[in-house]
């Protein structure tokens, strides 16, 4: 049995001021004002942090900028020559980072917990991260894999019910990894979807005759997006012309047919 893939959620944590490009105080800059507070030398600072003295001035300059008052400031005269020391406002900023830094923490923590599933929400991810231009997306299981001499029938089983049939070769199957069981995807682009109205079965060649009620109808210059839910409640839309969905009478509400090849279906699977 395979081991589940365990997600865990990362992140950094940057405050940053509004209408200003960029962050402006993350983990690094944090460390420099511990820095400066600890050594009351800006020069002191950046040879701790390993950076140069005009970098750490110039992260100075940004944290300054996004407080909106002081955070550094530089001292001259006295007996010790002079230095850099944090404002009150500046020890003030760096515990308000800690508590931000903390919950951040906390929540990240949290997410990783509520992944749990693993493997579930790693395929979950890699669906969403799909790009595709067919309109029509739906993902399910295997439920028949029929094969033939040249092709492959492949009945994929939707979470409400709803059952899609595609034609594809040997070899993709072979390729995808197809078996009863597994997850994949079907695709169909809106306009190789044609539309029935009523719910009686219809006499055509279409493999997929699926049924629902008209859910949104869009109407354009020439033709109309329409959108039916399945009664396994899938939505699935099609391009239709303005004319076509005047004679067929489909309106929001009304019982409809989606019909489309089983060759116009293009099945997928994550990488």
């Amino acid at each position: 049995m395979a081991k589940k893939a365990h997600i865990e959620v990362g992140g950094s944590l940057w405050l940053a001021s509004a209408g200003k490009d960029g962050p402006a105080a993350g983990h690094g800059r944090i460390s420099l004002l511990r820095a400066i507070d600890a050594h009351g030398s800006i020069s002191a600072a950046a040879r701790e942090m390993g950076m140069s003295y005009k970098a750490a001035w110039d992260a100075i300059d940004a944290i300054n900028n996004l407080a909106g008052t002081p955070l550094v400031v530089r001292e001259t005269g006295g007996k010790g020559g002079g230095g850099t020391r944090l404002t009150p406002h500046g020890k003030r900023f760096i515990e308000s980072f800690a508590l931000i830094d903390t919950a951040h923490q906390r929540f990240l923590h949290d997410v990783t917990a509520a992944l749990s599933d693993g493997g579930d929400t790693l395929k979950l991810l890699r669906r969403l991260a799909m790009k595709t231009s067919a309109r029509n997306q739906f993902y399910g299981k295997v439920a028949v894999l029929r094969r033939g001499a040249v092709n492959d029938e492949v009945e994929l089983e939707l979470p409400g019910g709803d059952r899609i049939v595609a034609i594809i070769t040997h070899e993709s199957t072979a390729e995808l990894g197809l078996a009863v069981g597994s997850d994949a995807v079907a695709m169909v682009k809106a306009s190789w979807v044609l539309l029935g109205a009523g719910d009686s079965p219809l006499k055509l060649s279409a493999r997929n005759q699926l049924h629902g009620k008209v859910r949104k109808v869009v109407k354009g210059a020439v033709n109309a997006e329409v959108a039916v839910e399945l009664s396994g409640g899938t939505v699935v839309t099609a391009i239709v012309t303005n004319g076509s969905i005047d004679s067929l009478g489909l309106a929001v509400g009304r019982p409809a047919v989606v019909l489309f090849k089983a060759s116009s279906v293009i099945i997928g699977v994550a990488a």
